[in-house]
């Protein structure tokens, strides 16, 4: 088939990399004049393992094209997915303004049949403001459907190849035809393709990331509890994942949740059920566990140092939101740094992907440290927020010479707190004795 995907973010390109890879001709369309010139040189904006070898695989087939020309690309395809951002206005609701104007784009371009697919995350009824909008500028005939994506970062590629589910939800029996025909190499059978109202779709979307999260601030929420009872909760959270009915995935305790996805929908999620006069008490008990979880590690360590932290110096090990991604938005490392700094403490940090994305936030007010290990030099504390695999086993004994004083703060539970209490090290994990 003719695609266009517009939007080059994460979702837009992996998914316009992912329907070229499989033989569909593809152009990824972005307003971004330096992000489509950069693509075309080969140059991949984000960090997603596999993206880079894909693009320039479907680039040298001719399947997978970039362009500014947004309604060049509306008249030559036959399915345009709108795969644009919709970031948090200040409510927490979604805020819709590029969706709407690639609509209005759609509009006044459309030169036969076409399928319109909302990948982006947009609130339920989203799919009805869309066709209405087209609707105002065009006769021709076309499908409004949505069409979340499930993509975790640091594993996008395998998700979008091999997907566990597809959900397709349209009010139009032949953009329905279209998408499964789209999706049908994509999937072991025809189970794996659930099919229902736009409405229905879209609502899915958030209902899967509140499910997940949910899982995640329960965890927390226990963890803090079994400090506070001299319990240890990863003895907790494996035997409760023992039980078929429950499942291990999504129940490890840490330092909060972050990135594009969970924060934003639960937050757009809340805003959409008071829309409807209902009130999502669990979801709202949910974010508000995050952002408390958040500043778990400052707390613990100001309190450990008796509230002295200025003129301390901190090392952060990881600073995006969580490993095999150079995504920092929400990302619970921010949330503790800037509390560092505002109690006048200073931080060394080190992310083997994330630091330029951190220094254009924060400038040059931290230090940021090509080597892990030159992170910890004169540090009086250490904490873990991103469990990428290179700090799993570090040497501790190296790490006690270069820091001031050996404390670490463990904000993923990776480490092992008798035997770093064994070798002199003051730690704290989330959720242990």
């Amino acid at each position: 088939m003719r695609l266009a995907v517009i939007g080059t973010g994460y979702v837009g390109l992996v998914a316009g990399v992912g329907f070229a890879d499989i033989g569909n001709d593809v152009v990824c369309v972005d307003v971004d004049e330096t992000k489509i010139a950069r693509l075309k040189r080969g140059e991949v904006p984000i960090y997603e393992p596999g993206l880079d070898a894909l693009i320039e695989t479907n680039v040298k087939a001719g399947r997978l094209t970039f362009s500014t020309d947004l309604a060049t690309a509306i008249r030559a395809a036959e399915v345009v997915i709108i795969a644009v951002g919709t970031p948090p206005a200040a409510d927490g609701s979604a805020d819709l303004s590029a969706v709407f104007a690639v609509a209005e784009t759609l509009g006044k371009n459309l030169n036969g049949f076409k399928v319109v697919v909302t990948k982006s995350t947009v609130p339920v009824g989203t799919a009805d403001r869309i066709e209405e909008r087209i609707r105002r500028h065009t006769d021709q005939p076309f499908g409004v459907a949505s069409n979340p994506e499930f993509l975790k970062e640091g594993a996008a590629i395998e998700d979008f190849l091999k997907p566990d589910r597809v959900v397709i939800g349209s009010n139009n029996a032949r953009a329905l035809e279209v998408l499964r025909t789209l999706y049908t190499p994509l999937v072991r059978t025809s189970e794996d393709i659930h099919e229902m109202d736009a409405r229905s779709a879209e609502l899915t979307k958030y209902a899967a990331n509140a499910m997940l999260a949910t899982r995640i601030s329960f965890m927390n929420d226990l963890a803090v509890l079994s400090e506070k009872l001299g319990a240890d909760i990863e003895r907790v959270r494996k035997a409760v994942g023992a039980d078929p009915r429950i499942g291990p995935r999504f129940l490890y305790p840490g330092a909060g949740f972050g990135g594009s996805c969970f924060p934003k929908d639960i937050s757009a999620l809340i805003q959409i059920a008071q829309g409807a006069g209902h009130d999502l008490e669990v979801v709202r008990a949910v974010e508000s566990v995050n952002k408390r979880q958040k500043r778990l590690l400052f707390e613990k360590l100001r309190r450990h140092l008796d509230g002295a932290l200025e003129g301390r110096t901190v090392a952060v090990w990881g600073l995006a939101f969580k490993p095999q991604t150079d995504d920092i938005r929400e990302a619970p490392a921010l949330v503790l740094i800037r509390e560092l700094l505002e109690a006048g403490a200073k931080v060394r940090a080190h992310d083997p992907e994330a630091m330029n994305n951190v220094r254009a936030v924060l400038g040059d007010r931290i230090t940021y440290c090509e080597n892990m290990y030159e992170a910890l030099e004169g540090a009086d504390a250490l904490a873990l927020l991103t469990e990428w695999q290179e700090y799993r086993r570090p040497d501790f004994e190296r790490i006690k010479r270069l820091m001031r004083t050996p404390t670490l703060l463990d904000g993923r539970n990776i480490w092992e707190p008798q035997e770093l209490r064994a070798l002199g090290f003051w730690y704290t994990g989330i959720g242990r004795p």
